[in-house]
């Protein structure tokens, strides 16, 4: 009976997996925020380096690795995969459960995936500095290890509900030498605005976004990164789904069911994209992608699929995507890496042509899935993390009901180890469930710009 699948360093993913080479037609363009017309690499190239411009742009199927980054994500990858032996007989479910274990990184994370080769490529082009966004903490832990490790100064803009939570994720980036500041500041033009607008606001992910981005752009040796949402960071984590497929295989196994909690959508790309490459190709039609994510947040379930911004100020180019509106500042929930009012696009296009689906839920039901979790894998996820936990348990449960034998794939993308102030919360009784209103959802809708 094997519990955990491993792979030797020589079998790691050499290259990333584009799905875009898949698509029976191109993804909408970006599009310039003031013009509304598509924009080019040369719109671009003054907050990233070229070759990520290539990488967001490209429908080639597969981009090389390099060398160089390599030998970096070697120090955790391949990442295990466990077969969740003791959840199923918990259960008491006919599915076979495994979980992809991404907490194995240096920052307890999925997002190292994606802030080593952004760094890498920011140094090869002889950027300095680099400026970012976070949410709850892990992307900027990430890239204050991956820009430590190339010898580039770092400064974070955290979401301020955030900052406040997880002060260890601070102290995180701090060890590795980054600037963490809590968002909205008054650093920057935009962060003076929104909190002349609201000086009590908890912030946002599309507030956080707009700072660095205006940081980035107004500093000639500064480039800006993001965790997710983008092409290139989608296409940096499939080294996980690829992996899987090979881990799987490993014990005659493929997957009926694939879940990833999704926030932006990085960590749930980064293990469907492969799978869903082999429903367009045709090689596997019977897949089911699940896509988890928070009831008051809900972006992709009650989202509209259109072109808006990306952040709150407008500095961002449009993009295609579903969106709850540019503006859509979602309530202080603990999963601070999930209230992003949009997705990536994607993501977003796969979900509307129907390759994908989404499903949401409150907080303290998922809570209630990584406490199971917990007592029965002995791993304490991140708030994040345990919506896949929660979707996994539903789809074992059904099975259950049906009698299907099916098996079922999540990416456990971090672990929870500065997140225990959230389950204090749990388990004092202390989380208040909030599915936001339809009619705040409608009015937030109706601010997004409007393109011809």
């Amino acid at each position: 009976m094997q519990t955990k699948i491993l792979l030797d360093e020589e079998q790691m993913p050499k290259r990333w997996y584009n799905v875009q080479a898949e698509l029976k037609t191109p993804l909408d363009p970006p599009l310039h925020p003031q013009t509304k017309k598509p924009i080019g690499p040369d719109d671009l190239k003054a907050i990233f380096p070229m070759e990520l411009i290539r990488q967001e742009v490209t429908t080639e199927r597969y981009i090389d690795i390099p060398a160089e980054v390599q030998d970096v994500l070697r120090l955790w990858r391949p990442s295990p995969l466990y077969r969740a032996h003791r959840l199923e007989k918990f259960l008491k479910t006919p599915a076979k459960i495994y979980y992809k274990w991404e907490g194995v990184s240096p920052a307890g994370s999925h997002k190292p995936n994606t802030s080593v080769p952004q760094a890498y490529y920011n140094m090869k082009a002889g950027v300095e500095r680099i400026a970012t966004e976070t949410g709850a903490g892990q992307w900027g832990s990430a890239l204050a290890f991956a820009t430590m490790l190339y010898d580039l100064e770092c400064t974070i803009y955290m979401v301020r509900s955030s900052y406040t939570q997880k002060p260890y994720r601070k102290s995180m980036m701090q060890a590795w030498g980054a600037e963490c500041i809590p968002s909205p500041s008054t650093k920057t033009k935009c962060g003076q605005a929104m909190l002349q607008k609201d000086p009590d606001t908890p912030g946002s992910l599309g507030m956080a976004i707009s700072e660095a981005v205006e940081d980035a752009a107004s500093h000639a040796n500064t480039n800006y990164a993001l965790g997710s949402v983008l092409n290139h960071v989608c296409l940096h984590q499939t080294i996980i789904g690829q992996e899987c497929r090979e881990q799987l295989a490993m014990v005659d196994e493929y997957p009926d069911v694939v879940i990833g909690c999704v926030g932006g959508g990085s960590n749930f790309a980064g293990i469907a994209f492969p799978f869903a490459g082999d429903i367009l190709t045709g090689k596997h039609k019977d897949v089911d992608l699940i896509g988890v994510e928070p009831a008051s947040c809900p972006t992709l379930t009650k989202g509209l699929y259109t072109y808006d911004l990306a952040d709150e100020a407008g500095y961002t180019p449009l993009l295609k995507m579903f969106t709850l509106g540019h503006d859509f500042v979602p309530p202080s929930i603990h999963a601070g890496g999930l209230r992003y009012h949009g997705d990536s696009p994607i993501v977003s296009r796969l979900v509307h042509d129907g390759v994908m689906r989404a499903v949401s839920y409150h907080q303290s039901e998922v809570f209630l899935a990584a406490q199971t979790f917990a007592r029965t894998e002995g791993i304490i996820v991140a708030p994040e993390t345990s919506h896949a936990v929660k979707g996994a348990i539903d789809e074992a449960l059904k099975c259950k009901k049906s009698g299907e034998k099916k098996t079922i794939l999540f990416n456990c993308s971090g672990h929870g180890n500065f997140d225990m102030s959230a389950y204090d919360a749990y388990f004092a009784g202390k989380l208040v469930d909030f599915e936001y209103p339809d009619e705040l959802i409608k009015q937030a809708i109706g601010r997004i710009p409007k393109v011809p």
